[in-house]
């Protein structure tokens, strides 16, 4: 069973990893991943709390998310894992465009 933990902590970085990859707003989040907008919205915002530095940039109705900073995260760490979280996570797998 996963843990909420776990699960949390996967899914941070998972919407990290779609925002670093140019799916960064939360319609292109909601595309790939069956997920509420609310609860896309307060992951992101959570992703402090792991040292994930995430920025909004341009206007609220046309601008995008950004990392600024992996913080103490390996960002290929996840690159090379991404499809063991997806699957932990019970996400439909998903080609994500490098």
């Amino acid at each position: 069973m996963l843990s909420k933990t776990k699960s949390s902590f996967y899914r941070r970085l998972y919407i990290a990893y779609l925002i670093d990859t140019g799916y960064n707003t939360i319609p292109k989040i909601q595309q790939l991943i069956e997920i509420p907008r609310r609860t896309a919205q307060d992951t992101i915002q959570a992703l402090i709390e792991l040292d994930i530095e995430c920025d909004f940039t341009g206007a609220l109705r046309n601008g995008h998310y950004e990392i600024k900073s992996w913080g103490p995260i390996d960002r290929a760490w996840v690159e090379a894992n991404v499809e063991q979280i997806v699957e932990t996570l019970g996400y439909e797998p998903v080609l994500v465009e490098q």
